[in-house]
């Protein structure tokens, strides 16, 4: 009798174990963590791991750990980001990326760094001037194309594009700032 007792205990243990150890070891992530924390050295990388690959981007990678946006953009998508470099953060006055970053902001740089996502992929190709789109916090950016097939967003120069595998990253040299609703 005491042995019918132990074998389900045990079965169930060795069950429970295999089961977490499977988890790891098929999404290389711990268990609790976001689609950011998935190891993938093979894949085409996402928006966030193309931010995070660029020595361009440090503040911008800062600034979606602090908005705890990480996870969300290294979803599925598809996503438009427009990203800013390091030195556009640079241009702002100063002392506006440091406040940006304590928690008591995070809701402003959350708004902030939505202004910079649209839901879909924008190919430069189809691309008009003076086109508009609906960014993520629900407000307008004003995409220019001149004939020389130079793009801006709100007035940002466009300086590059990459392709992620959820969406295209245009780097950008300003960052955008919502309007003031007041």
């Amino acid at each position: 009798m005491k042995y019918l007792l132990i074998i389900p205990l045990m079965l169930l243990l060795a069950c429970g174990q295999q089961q977490t150890d499977s988890t790891t070891e098929a999404t290389g992530a711990p268990l609790g963590g976001g689609q950011s924390t998935v190891k993938d050295e093979t894949s085409e990388p996402d928006v966030v791991r193309v931010a995070v690959g660029s020595a361009d981007h440090t503040t911008l990678v800062t600034a979606l750990k602090a908005a705890s946006y990480v996870d969300a953009l290294s979803n599925a998508g598809p996503f438009t980001v427009f990203a800013p470099t390091n030195a556009a953060f640079e241009k702002l006055p100063a002392g506006t990326v440091e406040g940006l970053l304590k928690p008591e902001s995070k809701e402003a740089l959350q708004n902030i760094l939505e202004y910079h996502v649209y839901v879909g992929v924008i190919n430069e190709e189809f691309v008009r001037d003076g086109m508009t789109f609906n960014q993520v916090n629900l407000d307008n950016v004003t995409l220019n194309k001149s004939d020389d097939g130079k793009m801006t967003v709100n007035g940002a120069n466009v300086l590059g594009k990459v392709k992620a595998s959820n969406g295209v990253v245009y780097v950008i040299d300003a960052v955008l700032l919502p309007p003031d609703k007041k």
